[in-house]
């Protein structure tokens, strides 16, 4: 896990070291205890389907500073907005999303399947047989989340009309 840039699943830690699943959740959840008792700077987080290491946000500055020179993917309105709607809805078509949002999305789209926060996952059974889309691992990396079913049901949210909801549902669980 610690050599990896990307999270491991369950699944693949188990292919690799051989052990069931019950004991590498077991050993998991050890480290994950002992890491907290002991206040180490760093800790084993369940993100996009997987496990990795992460560092504290206390760290952050250091951090930073460490990294600062790297190109950092900056998401902007629009994308967000974009993103929510495919998270929300998935799979779901160009043409439904542009109905949400009002205007064409079809460059932000393609910049979202550049930087890998989306993918096609088939084609709907109807005239045209459009392209679905859906959210991908670096989505749920991105925004910190396990997995889909962590975004907050958008009907309990309050937040008024759908694109300031979307705006902030995705501001706050980024920052």
């Amino acid at each position: 896990m610690f050599l990896s840039n990307r999270p491991l699943s369950i699944k693949k830690i188990k292919n690799i070291t051989g052990k069931e699943s019950k004991e590498i959740k077991a050993i998991i959840k050890n480290l994950q205890s002992e890491y907290q008792e002991h206040n180490r700077p760093f800790f084993i987080q369940e993100v996009a389907k997987g496990f990795s290491f992460a560092t504290k946000p206390d760290y952050a500055e250091w951090i930073k500073k460490m990294y600062n020179n790297e190109k950092k993917y900056v998401l902007s309105k629009s994308s967000i907005e974009t993103l929510a709607i495919i998270a929300y809805n998935q799979p779901v078509t160009r043409l439904e999303i542009e109905k949400i949002r009002g205007v064409n999305c079809s460059s932000i789209l393609l910049n979202l399947l550049k930087n890998d926060f989306i993918k096609v996952s088939g084609r709907k059974k109807v005239p045209g047989n459009p392209l679905l889309y859906r959210v991908t691992e670096r989505f749920l990396l991105h925004f910190g989340l396990k997995s889909i079913s962590d975004l907050p049901p958008i009907d309990q949210l309050g937040l008024g009309d759908e694109e300031n909801q979307i705006t902030k549902i995705f501001s706050e669980t980024r920052d």
